[in-house]
């Protein structure tokens, strides 16, 4: 535990509706920390603008919480609205089905279904990973401009997992080509061995692409015999979760009903 880090938080669990601005006095007061200490650390939370300094010294809380309650919001509702159509998909398709969004230049895993049938444990819910090899980040990563891509890839390095990942913008780019032109993307044991995943994109009422799902597991036939029968699952999915969270699609889908009878 850093203690720095838990004083900040101390700190800002001191602010409430009924006490929206706090003195340094006060607060140094109420947590036993010397002034110095308080203003140390009430200065570090307002350089990332999460305490605000308001008249007569006080303080209260910052934009940048604001700004990050407002996403764990948007994330709760789309781990709610998109929960039942995974638990379908993972169901139908007899194997582990994530739901992830995007957080910079990595994706946030926020909901799974475990399949029964795993042999191998993947990413978790919380866990972070990025984009370029992952299913759903490539998924996230096709809707991206040329440009913005070169510019992740910069950013990021292109870090290698096992002998299959990504690891030059070259690759990418023809990689997310590909993922563009079909609509989903393929993980073929980019990120773990042994473990090969789908993922389709999912866009808001703006027609952002706030995340995506996926099917993964350690069968390698879900991007071979399989694939054809359980991307239509899959898109299918993703399209539904992106109405709920109020997405319009240019062309009106078609339910895919045929495929629930047959074996995948």
């Amino acid at each position: 535990m850093i203690n720095s880090i838990l004083k900040a938080l101390d700190i800002l669990g001191l602010f409430s509706d009924t006490e929206p601005r706090l003195s340094l006095a006060t607060i140094s007061e109420r947590l036993s920390l010397p002034k110095s200490t308080v203003h140390n650390l009430l200065q570090t939370l307002m350089s990332r603008g999460l305490i605000e300094q308001v008249e007569k010294g006080n303080y209260s809380i910052g934009t940048a919480l604001i700004v990050l309650s407002q996403s764990a919001r948007v994330n709760v509702e789309l781990r709610d609205r998109a929960a039942p159509l995974l638990r379908e998909l993972a169901d139908t398709c007899h194997e582990t089905t994530y739901l992830t969004v995007r957080e910079d230049d990595r994706v946030l895993y926020i909901y799974a279904i475990e399949s029964g049938h795993r042999l191998l444990a993947r990413s978790a819910i919380g866990d972070r990973v990025p984009l370029h090899c992952t299913g759903n980040g490539k998924a996230i990563l096709a809707q991206l401009s040329s440009a913005e891509l070169a510019a992740y890839a910069k950013r990021t390095g292109l870090p290698r997992f096992t002998p299959y990942t990504i690891t030059t913008l070259k690759a990418l780019s023809e990689e997310i080509k590909q993922t563009s032109e079909r609509g989903y993307a393929i993980d073929q044991q980019e990120h773990e061995l042994n473990t090969y995943c789908l993922g389709a994109p999912i866009f808001d009422s703006s027609a952002h692409t706030i995340g995506g799902c996926s099917i993964s597991g350690s069968d390698p036939e879900i991007i071979t015999s399989r694939l054809p029968l359980l991307v239509e699952h899959l898109k299918y999915a993703a399209q539904e979760i992106s109405r709920r969270m109020g997405y319009v699609p240019a062309i009106p889908s078609q339910v895919i009903s045929f495929v629930k009878e047959q074996e995948i």
